[in-house]
């Protein structure tokens, strides 16, 4: 077997973000770009030599072209045993799993989550550590520090083995076992949820309409909802993963997912609605007429977790990101738990969890998961709303306005201004950060800012400090607007604004978040200026 050594210079922009290096697949399938990022993750993460790695994506566009050269790499540079999914595929909640259970180094995880695929799209990698976790910072920036630096890249002459069968080959060295990328997924989540529960409901003549996206999670929805819970053939759709997700974006939003929205909103809607993302990792929630928001849906499972089979005995705490609403802190002090408000990046939640501080945390963005991963959950956490839609008897509706009437209702919305010009939006957040000393007592139409910052978090756990994670005005109405650039995009930048109010009053929980929210919209506007920064007077996805 031979090993090529195989001179090379840096390249730039292989700086890992919050979910590893996401690029468009045009620039991941240039000459020596993935191998020599690869190269850079196996060097900044300490060497392989002697570890099991795990390795698995979402059947994207160029994922086993990737998967092959990554084994090759693996065994070139020393690795003991590469655990890879059947075809490729692994969810990554179902990776995050999988590195746990098999005590792996970390593991290789090829996406782009939400992000459309194809030829033409994005393709991204990450590396996720023994916690099943997205590396932290100090291992992302020696990622990067390495890839400024690096002259040579190590990889098998030999080719990687086909990835269709189960079994184990040898490349090299280093053993090479293809997994049924499900089997313990869905071993997990029969300790977690109740299934015999959910078979009564569909038995019952419960009706849910799942849509797959054309994406990872397809696979795993067929075999737990309709083979394993009785849901009847045609629940999942859209469930055959393909390289271009059918065409489709692949982000289970009110514009991406919009014929599950219509269908909900219609006559002959099912009872529950609810789909997942790219990897499998995001998801929304719907009920019949009605849309549980992110935000919401981490306080309802929050405030409903005791009823699931696996957390019988309550939760240790909450966590979610900053820029998620503040439902989900009602539900902590009423029931008497810390809450932990983190920035945005699941690695964050990663300790928490490891000290065992929280059972359960989530992100506006249509993430949920608990302490059983180390990554947001997207089929977890339908699942889990299944089984408290069975413990409680109650609709999707019910429950949710029914938490609204105990909790109050966080009015909340984010609006998404894509590929805006980079330089401009970083303008935009560097001017806000500059007036935050000036912003208190200043008036935007009916609204006056009570206070204002720039939100930094101290890890709890280690003393860690994470600055400039987002600049946020309060209004004296308790109303609040966030601002943040987003690093999941590959092209240009994303400003996203995060709007809220709390309304304590039932007789106004039924309202329009658009229009409750117009004021705060507005003043938002106003505070960054937006429209004349970016050229931008409507957003172009709002959730």
């Amino acid at each position: 077997m031979t090993i090529q050594t195989v001179a090379t210079r840096p390249i730039d922009g292989q700086k890992p973000g919050t979910s590893g290096l996401r690029k468009k697949t045009s620039v991941f399938r240039q000459p020596d770009y993935l191998r020599n990022y690869v190269q850079a993750v196996i060097d900044g993460v300490g060497g392989v030599a002697g570890r099991t790695v795990v390795v698995g994506g979402d059947g994207r566009f160029f994922n086993d072209t990737a998967i092959g050269i990554i084994l090759r790499m693996l065994a070139a540079n020393g690795a003991a045993c590469a655990i890879v999914g059947r075809g490729g595929l692994l969810s990554t909640p179902a990776a995050s799993n999988l590195i746990r259970i098999r005590r792996a180094f970390g593991g290789f995880i090829l996406s782009a989550s939400h992000n459309p695929g194809g030829e033409d799209g994005d393709f991204g990698l990450k590396f996720n550590v023994a916690n099943g976790g997205p590396a932290p910072e100090p291992i992302t920036d020696a990622i990067f520090a390495r890839t400024k630096t690096l002259t040579a890249y190590r990889i098998m002459a030999e080719e990687a083995p086909a990835l269709d069968r189960l079994g184990t080959w040898t490349l090299g060295g280093m053993d090479v076992e293809i997994v049924d990328p499900i089997a313990d997924y869905v071993t997990m989540m029969e300790r977690l949820v109740d299934f015999d529960r959910i078979r009564t409901l569909f038995a019952a003549g419960f009706r849910l309409r799942f849509d797959a996206m054309h994406a990872v999670t397809g696979p795993y929805a067929h075999a737990i909802l309709e083979d394993c819970l009785g849901a009847p053939p045609g629940t999942v759709i859209n469930g055959t993963p393909l390289p271009d997700f059918g065409g489709h974006h692949p982000d289970p939003n009110p514009v991406h997912a919009a014929d599950l929205f219509a269908l909900m909103f219609s006559p002959d809607a099912p009872d529950m609605g609810a789909a997942s993302d790219g990897d499998g990792d995001r998801n929304i929630v719907l009920g019949r007429g009605i849309s549980v928001s992110p935000s919401d849906s981490l306080a309802v499972l929050a405030a409903n977790l005791h009823l699931a089979k696996g957390y019988a005995g309550g939760l240790k705490g909450i966590a979610r990101s900053m820029p998620t609403s503040r439902a989900a802190d009602r539900v902590a002090v009423r029931i008497g738990v810390p809450m932990f408000e983190t920035p945005t990046g699941w690695k964050f939640f990663g300790n928490l969890l490891d000290a065992g501080t929280v059972t359960i945390c989530g992100e506006e963005s249509a993430g949920t998961g608990s302490d059983h991963v180390r990554e947001k959950d997207g089929l977890w956490a339908v699942l889990i709303w299944l089984d408290i839609v069975a413990a409680r008897g109650e609709s999707v509706a019910g429950i949710l306005t029914g938490h609204w009437k105990t909790h109050g209702r966080d009015y909340y919305t984010r609006h998404d201004y894509e590929a805006i010009d980079t330089k401009a939006g970083e303008r935009l957040i560097a001017d806000l950060r500059a007036s935050i000393p000036g912003l208190a007592g200043k008036t935007f139409g009916s609204l006056t800012i009570a206070e204002a910052d720039d939100f930094a978090y101290r890890d709890p756990t280690d003393g860690s400090i994470s600055a400039g994670q987002g600049v946020r005005a309060m209004f004296d109405n308790g109303a609040r607007a966030v601002f943040r650039l987003s690093g999941t995009g590959t092209e240009g930048a994303t400003l996203r604004v995060y709007l809220e109010m709390f309304e304590p009053d039932p007789a106004r929980h039924g309202l329009d978040p658009q229009e409750v929210l117009a004021p705060v919209i507005a003043a938002a506007d106003k505070l960054a200026g937006i429209g004349d920064r970016t050229g931008r007077h409507t957003p172009d996805v709002i959730t």
